[in-house]
């Protein structure tokens, strides 16, 4: 039996106590993080008793990181990233950038120089990865235009932090005021950079998406479901890994685009489901890790610095995020998720202190004001995502400004004058024009069928339009939205988006306009189809439900089973 084994007993009560604190949390009505994170306080190096190793278990951490964004890559196209650019790339760069504003401004009120400041004020900037991920898996939020908006945000964000981490070595010395800066050796090492990432970025759409989906099946014809699974495995890790070795963009960027390759193969939807079972272990080991790195002590010695970081954090981060989503025309509703999406930071953060910290740039004190923040947001950040529906609903009821910029005048809010009148009469209501509904769309156009959608992604509504095919932006949910697509005078309703959350609101604001309308609904959750069957929803669709039957009937058809009733009778 080796004397050394700090990897088990790491695993071992890392995952113990997360358990153990994570069922307590649970019963007490609160997120089974704060357990976890807990847990690693526990067994980190500031608290007496067994103390785990702290660099292995940020390394799980990183391997749980990987496995998570190759996760949220095989359900992201690059169609879905490029659908959101318009509002991700500019929201991303401005919120981080009034984050940082506000960081810096407080180090300096604390007497911090310039490059601690720069380095705090960025830390508190860019959102956690494996906690947008799990809030937004956990709500059924991920597929939605608002989780796109979210992860879309979350990827330039990544892009921004891996040219912060690529610059900031050849910058320290100028930041701390010990050297000058050399621009030439600036611009050379942004040059590099930017070919770096490009490069990986191109080598991956370019040869990826046909290499990768190709293993996968040679690995598939092979019948062996351990060899599918570490297929799947060593790809995300061994990408992630290549992708930093190589071109030094991060593990998650790499592991998410890895992901986004892997989607073009036709066992994407098995390859999500093999890794599920660890990606949920290792993202278990990352907030344990977070926890391990917490020194409780801040909170009794700089309670009220602490109190500063995490209302940057929490209140400035979100209040920027939130009027910049309003800014680009999105409702409220859209605005409050992305802003909670964004309320609490992570491991890029942790990853930035450290290098601040190594360069002589951040004091001391620097760590453990940003781990505090960290820890405290993440704890509430499922707390802020409950607000979200009774903040929006008070909002509304309290702020006739808020009324008045949801109902704000919108081009794409209403349908234009020039719109052929066969749309608005006798006519089928999309909601959603993601991957289900553009299907639909396609296979009613192909059939002179008349129809408009209703979708909340106005980028996506503004190309429709420019197609020549009828769509309004906005929420379903919203009575307003309906009377603009022509509900009353239509013959069908077809809910096509994956969020169920509000279908059954829909349904009723589109019955108590048309009673007479036929409703057609998509969903993925046996318990939610049952519901929505029980309350006569409609005509609802199952989509495991539908694909069986389909191969039940394409077997039955092609064995002769179909003929043989016909032929007793």
């Amino acid at each position: 039996m080796p004397h050394s084994v700090s990897l088990i007993s790491t695993i071992a009560a890392g995952l113990g106590l997360a358990l153990v604190f994570g069922f307590l949390a649970v019963r007490l009505r609160l997120p089974a993080l704060v357990g976890y994170l807990l847990a690693g306080v526990i067994i980190g190096p500031f608290t007496p008793g067994f103390v785990a190793d702290a660099e292995i278990a940020s390394q799980l951490a990183e391997i749980g990181v990987m496995l998570l964004m190759f996760g949220v890559g095989l359900h992201f196209s690059l169609d879905d990233l490029l659908a959101v650019r318009k509002i991700a790339v500019p929201g991303a760069v401005v919120q981080m950038t009034v984050a940082t504003a506000l960081g810096m401004g407080l180090a300096h009120w604390w007497g911090w120089n310039l490059g601690g400041a720069l380095v705090f004020g960025l830390s508190l900037s860019v959102a956690s990865t494996v906690v947008l991920l799990r809030a937004l898996e956990s709500r059924g939020i991920l597929d939605s235009v608002n989780g796109r908006i979210a992860v879309g945000w979350l990827v330039v964000e990544d892009l921004a932090m891996v040219l912060v981490l690529v610059l900031l070595p050849p910058l320290g010395g100028w930041l701390s005021g010990k050297v000058d800066a050399d621009v030439n050796a600036l611009w050379k090492t942004l040059g590099i950079t930017l070919l770096q990432v490009g490069g990986f970025v191109a080598l991956m759409l370019v040869v990826g998406r046909r290499f990768f989906p190709w293993v996968l099946w040679q690995v598939q014809r092979t019948g062996s479901r351990e060899l599918f699974t570490l297929c799947v495995v060593a790809a995300a890790v061994s990408i992630a890994f290549g992708a930093t070795a190589l071109f030094g963009v991060s593990f998650a960027l790499g592991a998410f685009f890895a992901g986004m390759v892997m989607r073009e193969s036709e066992f994407s939807h098995r390859a999500a489901e093999e890794s599920l079972p660890l990606r949920d272990a290792f993202a278990v080991l990352f907030f344990v890790s977070v926890g391990m790195l917490f020194d409780p002590w801040v909170l009794l010695e700089r309670p009220l610095q602490v109190l500063a970081v995490v209302a940057i954090i929490i209140v400035g981060k979100t209040l920027a995020a939130g009027v910049l989503v309003l800014a680009f025309r999105y409702p409220l509703n859209t605005a409050l998720t992305v802003s909670a999406s964004l309320a609490q930071i992570g491991e890029f953060s942790f990853i930035l202190v450290g290098l601040g910290a190594s360069l002589g740039l951040l004091p001391p004190e620097g760590q453990s004001l940003v781990l505090a923040g960290a820890l405290i947001s993440i704890a509430l950040n499922q707390l802020v995502f409950k607000a979200v529906q009774p903040l929006q609903q008070w909002i509304l009821a309290k702020s006739p400004l808020a009324r008045k910029l949801e109902a704000r005048d919108d081009p794409t809010a209403e349908l234009p004058a020039s719109t052929d009148e066969k749309y608005l009469s006798n006519h089928v209501v999309l909601v959603g024009y993601g991957r289900v509904g553009r299907r639909i769309a396609e296979a009613l156009k192909a059939h002179h069928v008349p129809f408009v959608v209703a979708e909340q992604n106005r980028e996506a509504v503004e190309r429709l339009r420019a197609e020549g095919t009828a769509a309004v932006s906005g929420d379903a949910v919203e009575a307003e939205v309906m009377v603009q697509a022509h509900i009353a005078q239509a013959r069908m309703l077809v809910i096509a988006t994956p969020d169920t959350l509000d279908v059954r609101q829909m349904v009723a604001t589109a019955r108590a306009l048309n009673p007479a309308i036929e409703i057609v609904v998509r969903t993925h959750n046996e318990a939610e189809a049952r519901l929505l069957d029980s309350e006569k929803a409609g005509k609802v669709f199952l989509g495991e439900q539908e694909l069986a039957q389909s191969m039940t009937r394409h077997v039955l058809e092609r064995s002769g089973a179909a003929a043989a009733p016909g032929a007793s009778h």
